[in-house]
Order: C-alpha cells, then sequence, then structure tokens
C-alpha cells in the first residue's frame, strides 16, 4: 500500500501501526468493535484501546472499556483534538497527552545505505529478534542511542527512537533512524510509520517525515503515558 493510498484510509493506517508497535513490543493484539487494541504487558499490564475519528457511539463504547480499569489507555487518532477532549470529559476520560503526531514518509526517500559514525568513540551494533530489528549506539560501555523497526507488510514501523540526555545533539537521533531504514530495505517495504513527540517531530520532519495526524491520550487515571517512548 502506498503512502498515498494510507493518508486516505487512516484506520488501516492506525491497524498497520498498532501491529507494527505491537510487534516492536512483543504485545498480543485484539480488536474493539472495527479498532484495534493491545495488551501492554511489560508497562501497565492492562489494555490501550485505539480509535481514529471514531463517531460518538463508537468512542462511548471505546470509553466505556477504558473507564473499567484506571490503568487502561485509549488513544485517538484526530486532527479535532477539542472535540475528543470535550468527549473525554464528558465519559469520565483524562487527556494525558496532546501533543503527538502520527507521522508516514515514502521509504524511497529514505537513505538505504548502512550510515557510518564519524566519532571514533561510537560504535553501532545490530540485531534482529522475532521479525523485530534492533540499532544501538555505545559509547565503551556507555548506552548513547537505540530504536527498533518491525515490518507488517509493506511498512515499517518505527519505534523507540531515543538519544540518551549525555549523546543529544550529535546526530545521533538521525543516525540511528538511518540504521534501521537500512535494517527496514531488507523487507520490501514502501512505507514508513511512527508515532513522534514534540522533539520527534522535528527530527523526522528533516528526514522527509510528514504529520498525517495528530493523537490524542486519554486515561481515567491522570497518569499518562508517552507510547512513543514507554
Amino acid at each position: 500500500m502506498s503512502p498515498e493510498t494510507m493518508v486516505n484510509d487512516i484506520t488501516g493506517l492506525l491497524e498497520v501501526w498498532v501491529a507494527g508497535w505491537a510487534g516492536c513490543r512483543g504485545y498480543r493484539t485484539s480488536s474493539e468493535g472495527r479498532f484495534p487494541a493491545a495488551l501492554r504487558a511489560d508497562t501497565t499490564g492492562e489494555w490501550e484501546f485505539f480509535g481514529s475519528e471514531p463517531t460518538d457511539v463508537e468512542f462511548a463504547a471505546l470509553a466505556a472499556k477504558t473507564a473499567e480499569v484506571p490503568a487502561r489507555g485509549l488513544t485517538i487518532l484526530t486532527n479535532d483534538l477539542a472535540r475528543f477532549s470535550v468527549l473525554a470529559l464528558q465519559h469520565g476520560l483524562n487527556v494525558t497527552s496532546d501533543s503527538q503526531a502520527m507521522m508516514i514518509v515514502d521509504m524511497e526517500t529514505q537513505d538505504a545505505e548502512d550510515p557510518w559514525l564519524s566519532d571514533d568513540d561510537l560504535a553501532l551494533t545490530t540485531s534482529v529478534q522475532d521479525g523485530v530489528h534492533y540499532a544501538v549506539v555505545r559509547s565503551g560501555d556507555t548506552l548513547a542511542a537505540s530504536g527498533r523497526v518491525f515490518v507488517v507488510g509493506e511498512t515499517a514501523v518505527f519505534d523507540k527512537i531515543i538519544t540518551e540526555p549525555a549523546f543529544q545533539r550529535r546526530g545521533l537521533g538521525s543516525f540511528i533512524m538511518r540504521a534501521l531504514a537500512a535494517k527496514a530495505f531488507e523487507h520490501d517495504v514502501q512505507t514508513g510509520l511512527l508515532l513522534a513527540s514534540l522533539d520527534g517531530q522535528k527530527l523526522y520532519s528533516h528526514l522527509g517525515w510528514t504529520t498525517v495526524s495528530r493523537v490524542l491520550m486519554l486515561s481515567a487515571s491522570r497518569d499518562g503515558a508517552d507510547l512513543s517512548l514507554s
């Protein structure tokens, strides 16, 4: 499926992203109505529900399932944050994050070559396990940056792109993305997908990614969770 086709099918895009995100983390997936869900076994131990521009009735059903347990979360892809923020309050949910974005890229625009590090004190290690490709940069025994990618059909879903504070502003975020893209190209990929924080959106925009939807995260608890990192 081409990036253009995916953008015109946000619900389909969401399904692919959840499948890739869950694949990156080894989560079990299910569905709630026409939308996906994932069991966050390594963090909350509870279900995360997802929806893309749900109707009021669909939102009410998702909100009801979310509110059953405080540790559950509901993530909505929407470009109408105000509408769903109001609906959330009406159904007893709190906004835990409204600054993230779903981003997409045509993988043909990305560098397919293995990158190299200009700093002699840094070393890249790549590995693959259960279909997940990992890239890690270390300075000696110290972790500097890391990330992972999982391929769903013709889509590479990138996850947990992290540069440690002591190593920021050295281009390692871009380096990790290039290293993971090179691994993704071992598969027949056309599209890249990820969920980005505010800082990440600047990086990925620089690398040619575009925003397709805002992301609203909700919970019955006031303790939010950043899905792009946690």
